[in-house]
């Protein structure tokens, strides 16, 4: 009886078990450290290429930050159609960051394109903290104006159907944020 019981458990756990439980396939050539893996609704999933040879603090941070669960649960609390998809605000107002401090700017060459991850900051280039938006399209007015921490690889269609608004009604979320070198 406790066999069958035992059994029965494991098969509804199983069953329950969330895509994000299950083991990630990474594209070819991806190092494991520097990719990052966020979880959409509907068992999306959004695999960002980092580029520490660009940004290695903005990186580190965002590494740091997915580790201790702090991205989990954020809301994507600007969505601008034609523009980019903003997240990383613990408040979900836009205003707010991690305990950590704030960052000087890591600017390069490389351009904001579609798919680019890009940090957010305030009016000082030296503001960046948590929040990163995603574009949807190119938008060269950003370029060497903020810091390009990584690309979309996989997943853009799940970003193209994050709820637009500013602020977002009822936003999408990211359910949860790791690198890849910790999904086992």
């Amino acid at each position: 009886m406790k066999r069958r019981l035992f059994l029965a458990q494991a098969l509804v756990l199983g069953a329950a078990l969330p895509a994000a439980a299950q083991a990630i396939r990474l594209p070819a050539g991806l190092d494991p450290e520097n990719t990052l893996v966020i979880e959409l609704k509907d068992n999306a999933q959004v695999i960002i290429k980092l580029r520490p040879d660009l940004a290695p603090n903005h990186v580190a941070r965002i590494k740091t930050l997915a580790r201790q669960g702090f991205y989990n649960g954020i809301v994507f609390h600007r969505v601008i159609e034609g523009f980019m998809a903003q997240t990383g605000d613990p408040t979900g107002t836009g205003t707010g960051g991690s305990p950590l401090g704030n960052l000087n700017a890591e600017f390069s060459r490389e351009p904001f394109v579609r798919g680019v991850l890009g940090m957010a900051r305030a009016q000082s280039p030296n503001s960046a903290n948590s929040q990163f938006f995603i574009m949807f399209r190119e938008y060269p007015s950003l370029n060497n104006q903020y810091t390009v921490v990584g690309q979309v690889v996989q997943g853009m269609e799940a970003v193209d159907k994050i709820k637009r608004g500013e602020p977002v009604r009822d936003p999408d979320k990211m359910i949860r944020v790791r690198v890849a070198a910790d999904i086992r």
